[in-house]
């Protein structure tokens, strides 16, 4: 295996590792930037994206598993986009989070996303 593949590999687990365990550390800001819509189901929305990206991230790392936990992390992007949305026209969603970062933010899903899909073959 190329040293690249491997950095990347590692770099993109343990990101997604740490996005999920940010769930249960600052559940707070997770709830803030949930759409109206689903308010309501705020509290378990976070569990199950934070405990979705954690064994995403662990799933990349084991051979057996990387494909399925690829296309489960992209399909986790997808769902969470519109989050994204909502912080972007909410303008932070009452927290001080600059437009300009809202406004990258989005490219940035896709870039993960093409990111994450170099693992779905693997």
């Amino acid at each position: 295996m190329q040293i690249l593949f491997i950095v990347s590999l590692i770099t993109l687990a343990v990101a997604f590792i740490y996005a999920g365990i940010s769930h249960f550390r600052k559940p707070w800001f997770f709830y803030k930037i949930t759409p109206p819509l689903l308010q309501p189901y705020k509290k378990t929305i976070n569990v199950i994206v934070g405990v979705a990206e954690i064994m995403g991230g662990i799933g990349l790392l084991i051979p057996l598993t990387r494909a399925w936990a690829a296309w489960g992390i992209i399909a986790l992007l997808i769902a969470v986009f519109p989050a994204n949305i909502y912080m972007l026209t909410s303008r932070g969603a009452g927290m001080k989070i600059s437009m300009t970062f809202l406004w990258l933010r989005l490219p940035v899903q896709f870039l993960l996303i093409w990111w994450v899909y170099q693992y779905t073959s693997i």
